[in-house]
């Protein structure tokens, strides 16, 4: 589904630059983000700047501390069940919706998208951003806007999870992910929400035993996952 771009005010820009160096550990979890510091390296007034530290702060990536100022949120560990928790939940509704909305044309794009991704399982990272891409994709065919904003969040948190705690690990999953999706997209196919279902289920409950067993071994987690 294609949709044209919409303008992007300033907050917007500052806000898109500021968590892209959040979630790539250009500015690390709990250091400061001072606002003429940020005015010098973006170029910008100071008004967009606060606008958009209020968003990220709403979205869960900084935290503000009052005498002190805004500061990047800590990457918790824990998050790991709340993300495939809230991924699992939000892609069962839009997949299933996905088996009744999806055009012949979004089917042979989706298709064109796991047959590219066959090429990078090798090259995990670019894998990682075409498998994001993947998902939401399904949830543009959905139409259903609201849990497609959430989605991007969500995917955001995973993004800096994954790059702190679980890069190895998750590189490792790649191949079996990988099958997962040629599954889900023979389902799709079939118009079959109850076997949409049950993949998705698969696939993220998979990653989540995978991830939360990696984490327990590391010492990240405890075996009650705390």
């Amino acid at each position: 589904m294609s949709v044209t771009p919409k303008f992007k005010s300033k907050k917007d820009v500052v806000y898109e630059v500021i968590k892209e160096n959040i979630i790539q550990g250009v500015y690390e979890p709990g250091s400061r983000l001072v606002i003429d510091e940020l005015v010098t390296q973006l170029h910008v007034s100071q008004i967009p700047i606060r606008e958009a530290i209020k968003q990220l702060e709403a979205d869960g990536f900084v935290n503000y501390e009052t005498h002190v100022g805004a500061r990047v949120a800590d990457v918790d560990a824990k998050f790991v069940t709340e993300v495939f928790s809230l991924l699992e939940s939000m892609e069962i509704i839009c997949s299933r919706a996905a088996c009744q909305t999806m055009t012949d044309d979004q089917l042979s794009t989706l298709s064109a998208m796991v047959t590219e991704m066959d090429t990078l399982v090798n090259d995990p990272l670019v894998w990682s951003e075409r498998n994001r891409t993947l998902h939401l994709f399904i949830c543009e065919c959905a139409d259903t806007q609201l849990i497609l904003k959430m989605m991007r969040k969500v995917f955001d948190h995973w993004a800096r999870l994954r790059r702190v705690y679980l890069q190895d690990i998750a590189n490792a999953r790649v191949s079996n992910a990988h099958t997962e999706h040629k599954l889900l997209l023979e389902a799709l196919k079939r118009r079959d929400p109850d076997e949409v279902e049950r993949i998705i289920r698969y696939h993220n409950q998979g990653a989540l035993s995978t991830y939360v067993h990696h984490l327990e071994t590391a010492g990240f987690l405890d075996a009650t996952g705390s």
